[in-house]
């Protein structure tokens, strides 16, 4: 026994690195966002992110303030804001934000948004694992977490996207002959769990507010100048040509008691000569119109500028 007990000695001594703390984050990487040149950004606002599992709900739970739900919602909109393809606007606390522009006498318009996004934290799981060998030892902790999201067409109300996804990370120890590190309580591990679940949703959320053909209105028309509404920051350069549309009509689905819109007609084309204003709200472009038919300045709701698929 004393020679086994020797020769164990001798291989923990020269192997070092068996003694060490070993951390081992695992997660799935999320898909990746690639730079596609101009960005015709949408305006999305994140209505609700509730927390709907039983973990950490005691007796003195607030359901307004719940943590994991703020986390997951900050979480989302710092992904979303990441892509470059979006104009985040605030829900959560536009209460807050009201009552600031008030005192501060300054008046508030809230901009509609096109599209919104409603979601919960559905599961949410801690645990603990580990073995114990003759000379060695692992714990590992674990969180698994899944979200659940639904994408909404503001202008009709439709739910055009909902799924579900699931992320998991987990942290490893071990220790050899009784050397080695020990893993308290890891709280980074919720984090990275509800953000790698979110992050598997957030290239489908692009894609489907992405689907439809940017849009935006005429500001101005008039023989000085020509104005329409969006500049720099949607991705509006110098030498863009949209297309300038009629409303069309609406008619009602008797099937399913929706209004919907008709295509309306080209009469025209719109190139981007400049682009002007301070900040993503307030910004405009001057373009140059020619059309095969008379623009009824009087009438600027009638006309929706789009971009060009």
């Amino acid at each position: 026994m004393k020679k086994l007990f020797v020769f164990a000695m001798i291989i923990a001594l020269s192997v070092p690195t068996m003694a060490q703390r070993k951390t081992k984050i695992v997660e799935t990487p999320s898909m990746q966002i690639q730079d596609e040149g101009m960005v015709l950004k949408r305006k999305v606002a994140i209505g609700r992110f509730s927390n709907e599992t039983q973990y950490a709900k005691g007796i003195f739970y607030d359901k307004e303030n719940d943590p994991m739900g703020k986390q997951a919602l900050d979480i989302l909109s710092a992904k979303l804001a990441s892509s470059g393809k979006f104009l985040l606007l605030e829900r959560s606390d536009l209460a807050a934000l009201l009552e600031e522009c008030q005192k501060g006498e300054k008046g508030s318009a809230a901009i509609g948004a096109d599209y919104m996004i409603i979601g919960s934290i559905t599961e949410f799981g801690r645990k603990n694992t580990g073995k114990n060998g003759v000379f060695s030892s692992q714990k590992t902790q674990s969180v698994e977490a899944a979200v659940a999201i639904r994408l909404i067409d503001v202008s009709t109300g439709l739910i055009i996207y909902s799924d579900e996804a699931k992320g998991s990370a987990e942290l490893t120890t071990k220790t050899t002959m009784g050397v080695g590190g020990q893993a308290s309580y890891d709280a980074t591990l919720s984090d990275k769990a509800i953000s790698e679940a979110i992050g598997q949703l957030v290239e489908n959320i692009i894609n489907k507010c992405t689907n439809s053909p940017w849009k935006t209105f005429f500001l101005s028309y008039d023989s000085d100048a020509v104005l329409i509404a969006g500049g720099k920051s949607q991705g509006i350069k110098e030498g863009i040509t949209f297309s300038v549309m009629t409303k069309g009509k609406k008619v009602k689905n008797p099937q399913t008691g929706i209004m919907i819109t008709l295509p309306g007609k080209s009469v025209g084309q719109a190139k981007v000569i400049s682009t002007g204003g301070d900040t993503p709200e307030t910004e405009y472009s001057f373009v140059e119109v020619t059309t095969s038919e008379s623009i009824n300045s009087s009438n600027m709701e009638n006309y929706i500028i789009e971009d060009v698929k």
